[in-house]
């Protein structure tokens, strides 16, 4: 029995499907027997009713899971997380189930022609990517409110050696969200299962589209590389500044060294 036998065993017709970020990662392997459909993601039927799309980057989506049945399968699948979030981001979306209905978005509801699985993993993989994607905007722009003070300040009171180590810091994790941006998400390529049922691409579009991945992908990367530069610009004012200050040393002691042969001379003619 497939994902979609399952949600229209009762005859459900309209469900809802959540998506919830776990952590940085689901080890899916440790989930025994695993079911996957058309080589995309891994569905999971849940205890109770419904379905689950699981992804390894951290994020699943429920499909018509009851709170208490949702409740339960995420207490089971919290060992496999690796770092949990404490504050996990949710993603709702209402599906609709119509056979002679046209694939499209209707608001904050999907139409489907069918629950298959391959189509409920479509929905699974926007509505995922979408979460991810709301964990980094959050993440920026924390990040800009951090360094925005170093920025104010670089005029008028420079940079002292705390503040460069944590401008260090903001920069590693701007580089590593970078890195995790295009390793996790691959926003740019289209689901694998794709290949494998093309019919389905203009769903993915439309769904794809409606969440605006594509321009909050590329809202995030602008502002990630913002705020490497202004770390990378601070940096180097910071280490400007330095060689300034060594160059003086380097002045300060070839005048000391003068006045002090001035002065013994000085003396011995004096004495």
């Amino acid at each position: 029995m497939d994902a979609g036998e399952l949600l229209l065993a009762s005859g459900t017709s309209e469900f809802s499907a959540n998506a919830i970020l776990m952590g940085d990662r689901i080890d899916l392997r440790a989930l025994g027997s695993q079911q996957r459909y058309a080589g995309g993601p891994l569905v999971l039927s849940v205890r109770g009713g419904g379905a689950a799309v699981l992804f390894r980057y951290g994020a699943l989506c429920l499909f018509d899971v009851k709170p208490l049945e949702e409740d339960a399968f995420l207490r089971e699948l919290q060992p496999r997380v690796q770092n949990p979030s404490s504050d996990r981001e949710r993603e709702t979306l209402q599906v609709r189930i119509d056979p002679d209905a046209k694939e499209l978005m209707e608001g904050s509801c999907v139409l489907l022609k069918d629950a298959s699985a391959e189509r409920l993993q479509i929905v699974a993989d926007v509505l995922c990517k979408s979460v991810v994607l709301a964990r980094y905007e959050q993440i920026v722009s924390q990040t800009f409110d951090r360094i925005e003070p170093f920025a104010a300040n670089l005029d008028t009171q420079g940079l002292s050696g705390k503040a460069a180590s944590e401008l260090l810091k903001h920069l590693g994790s701007t580089l590593l969200m970078e890195q995790q941006m295009v390793g996790r998400l691959q926003l740019d390529d289209t689901p694998e299962l794709l290949w494998d049922h093309p019919t389905l691409e203009r769903l993915f579009l439309r769904v794809r589209d409606e969440f605006e991945l594509v321009e909050r992908a590329k809202a995030v990367n602008r502002k990630l590389e913002l705020i490497s530069r202004t770390v990378q610009t601070a940096l180097e004012l910071l280490q400007t500044g330095r060689s300034h200050r060594v160059e003086w040393y380097i002045v300060g002691l070839i005048c000391f060294e003068i006045l002090l042969t001035l002065f013994e001379k000085l003396w011995g003619v004096t004495h």
